[in-house]
């Protein structure tokens, strides 16, 4: 496993495994000893995809010292004010049977983000959360929250793939010390990105995956990843990506694949908040 370090000392695993879109208790508890027995030790998970319990008996099932393992989960924006945080926290911690956690982030850009973010500051103080972060934000929503508060984020977890590359934005946080970490690594499997050319050509080269590669690609841009599945050995597959190395020709190949666009709904239209909005019973 590769670590980077965080902008306060802490240091987090470079490949994590998440379980978003896993809504089965069983299945998640299973896949996610099966990652943590295969060596992932960054396990991500969030308080709206309803599965917290199930990943906290994973870990306690997993017999390794929990000080071996980085544990993330989220925010949601029905809980984004300053009381709504803490206890929607402290509901998090109570499912994941967990003393703290490493890393907390604010899941969306929208809301009182401002009184949420004062909430992790002070959980932050207090040790019951290692490192705070943000998800989905852009760098003027970064700049803006870190401008105006004590504590800069840590991390910026965002869509992030061969497809949306996002180089400017990576180069941003940067140089703000906060570090990029991507979900959506394989765009969710879209434009059949798992057979795309460019790709099953520099897979060929090293007798790996094609999402292998793209997983490698991200670890040597400096970026930390997150991939899932509910299937034992692609779990194990995402996780060998430690034994080889993309040439800078390579990198460059991958370069061209880049379209700028999102693959998802793009979290910075107005239809997207005000979707999001909607179902915590906002409207504009």
């Amino acid at each position: 496993m590769q670590y980077t370090t965080l902008n306060n000392g802490i240091k987090m695993p470079m490949v994590g495994f998440g379980v978003f879109q896993i809504h089965d208790a069983k299945t998640t508890q299973i896949v996610v000893e099966e990652a943590i027995k295969t060596g992932y030790r960054l396990i991500d998970t969030a308080q709206v995809y309803g599965n917290e319990e199930a990943v906290g008996k994973a870990i306690k099932a997993s017999g390794v010292p929990r000080e071996e393992l980085f544990i993330t989960t989220k925010l949601w924006i029905s809980d984004f004010s300053y009381e709504a945080a803490k206890d929607a926290f402290n509901e998090s911690l109570r499912k994941l049977d967990l003393d703290y956690i490493d890393l907390y982030l604010l899941h969306q850009p929208f809301g009182d983000i401002f009184g949420a973010w004062r909430a992790l500051e002070e959980l932050y103080k207090e040790g019951k959360i290692k490192a705070i972060g943000v998800s989905n934000f852009k760098p003027d929503q970064l700049a803006n929250l870190a401008a105006f508060n004590e504590v800069t984020p840590a991390v910026n977890q965002i869509e992030l793939h061969v497809f949306n590359q996002k180089e400017d934005e990576q180069a941003y946080m940067l140089s703000k010390g906060v570090q990029t970490e991507s979900w959506g690594a394989f765009a969710e499997g879209q434009f059949d990105v798992f057979n795309n050319p460019v790709l099953k050509e520099i897979a060929e080269k090293y007798s790996k995956t094609t999402a292998q590669v793209m997983l490698r690609w991200q670890l040597q841009r400096g970026i930390v990843s997150l991939s899932k599945s509910a299937n034992p050995e692609r779990v194990r597959q995402n996780f060998d990506i430690f034994d080889f190395e993309l040439s800078a020709e390579d990198m460059d190949k991958i370069v061209t694949l880049n379209t700028n666009t999102t693959v998802f709904s793009d979290h910075h239209e107005a239809k997207t908040v005000e979707l999001l909005a909607s179902f915590v019973g906002k409207s504009f």
